[in-house]
Formats: structure tokens, sequence, C-alpha cells
């Protein structure tokens, strides 16, 4: 999705395994990688990954160029959204979401009054990171008739509550939601 440390750390080992890496132009660069099975991608433009068809489109976060992606095939819409502030786009016809759901904003102003967050890492997180709130209002905007499961992605240690996350998307939904 992108070249931070905890996205992109083992994409020299996976081209020695002899596994292909899509990514955007702005993350090959950034992370100064050649190899023949590195394949930059263009935002909205459709690609093939085996018997799937993969869509990357960009997001809203602090990075060169970051992605999220939809992966299809004729049984199957999974839309990867993870490393964003909120989604400027709208999916129809999903049958799976994994999205991220980094922060409550009310621990997280906890964590920073108690001296535990900078300030300056919560204008970070907020700027580019999807807080419970943001995930709510995207699910509620989306239409979930055909989604079987969400998975929520990419939780801060320190500033989500797994559990509550699960419930407060369970209830908002009524589908199957499971932490990863």
């Amino acid at each position: 999705t992108h070249e931070h440390g905890d996205h992109a750390k083992a994409v020299k080992d996976l081209l020695k395994a002899g596994v292909d890496v899509y990514l955007s132009e702005g993350t090959a660069k950034t992370l100064a990688i050649e190899h023949h099975r590195l394949h930059t991608v263009k935002a909205r433009a459709w690609f093939s990954v085996g018997d799937w068809l993969v869509m990357a489109f960009p997001v809203v976060h602090d990075a060169e160029e970051p992605f999220g992606f939809l992966v299809c095939r004729e049984d199957a819409r999974l839309l990867y959204l993870t490393d964003t502030a909120y989604s400027p786009f709208r999916f129809k016809n999903l049958t799976h979401i994994m999205v991220e759901c980094n922060y409550d904003p009310e621990i997280l102003r906890k964590n920073v009054e108690a001296g535990r967050v900078d300030k300056a890492v919560q204008r970070r997180v907020i700027r580019s990171h999807m807080s419970l709130p943001r995930l709510k209002d995207f699910l509620k905007a989306t239409d979930l008739s055909n989604v079987r499961e969400i998975v929520l992605v990419h939780l801060s240690d320190d500033n989500s509550d797994a559990e509550e996350f699960k419930r407060a998307v369970q209830r908002l939904t009524a589908k199957p939601v499971r932490i990863a």
C-alpha cells in the first residue's frame, strides 16, 4: 500500500521468494528497489494477478502515492483500505471488506492528556489514519447488501479497543466482523 516499514518491510523478502509485488510508482521510487518481479501500477487502472482483477486507488495518508486496492473476480469483490484518514471513494457490490479502524478519538485524547501520546503524534494520526467514527460513516455510505464479512485492520496498540470496535461495527452493519 505504501513505503512505511509496517507495510513494506518484507518487500525484498517477497521478491527474493519469487512473489510479484504491485505498488505505485511513488512507493517504488521511495523504496528504491529494482527487481523484475516489482510491478508499478497506476491509480484507477485495472490489472490482473492470476484470475483476479485488481484496481489500485489513491488514499489519504502521509506517504508517496499510497494506494488501497479493490480485488475482484466473478464471485468476490474485496476492498482493502488501510492507512487512510477517510475514503474519498464509494464502492459497489462488495463481498468482503478489510478496512482500517486505527483509533478512537476519545482514547487518543485521553492518552495525550496523560502524556502517553505526544501531541505531534496525535495530529499525524488524525490526519492520516481512520478513526472508528470515520469508519462508521464510510460503512453507512457503502452498500453492504452483498458483504459477507468485515475485517478490521491496522488497529493502534494504544489508541483502540479491539473488542469495542468489533461490537460497534457489528451493531452498525449486522455483518460478521473480525479483527486482524
